[in-house]
């Protein structure tokens, strides 16, 4: 196995296995790691389009309306009318907004574990070669 081919093995490896972890630390929330992505992101930016959370999210606009459709169902979300007409607007409900501190807490213990065997310097490495690989995809892409 060449070096290029064993990085991408182990990327998608523990991007699999973080995400199976976080959906089980997300049960007792009643959540998936794919519903709480969306969750935090309208915390952290505020009321969105469906556009803007797919492109946002780099996810395919289907999934992402059927993920919605099943939050919005939960009481997680809702969706509201845009400007335009085919347009709607999510935000978190008010239920969705009482929960994100606890649902928070527990997504920051399990990242804590996660990263737990790296040093600080070691986590602002990781994290600058991530943007890094990010970058080199997004620059193919254009």
């Amino acid at each position: 196995m060449t070096l290029h081919q064993e990085i991408f093995h182990l990327l998608n490896q523990h991007t699999r296995y973080f995400a199976k972890e976080l959906n089980n630390r997300l049960t007792d929330h009643d959540l998936y790691a794919s519903q709480w992505s969306i969750i935090f992101c309208l915390h952290r930016f505020g009321p969105m389009t469906q556009t803007e959370i797919w492109k946002y999210l780099n996810v395919e606009a289907p999934t992402i309306t059927r993920t919605l459709t099943r939050m919005e169902k939960s009481g997680w979300i809702i969706r509201k009318q845009g400007e335009d007409k085919r347009e709607r607007v999510i935000e978190l409900s008010d239920i969705a907004k009482e929960k994100f501190t606890t649902i928070r807490k527990a997504i920051d213990q399990f990242e804590t574990e996660m990263l737990g065997n790296l040093t600080e310097k070691e986590k602002e490495q990781l994290r600058n070669l991530l943007l890094k690989l990010k970058a080199s995809g997004e620059k193919r892409i254009e």
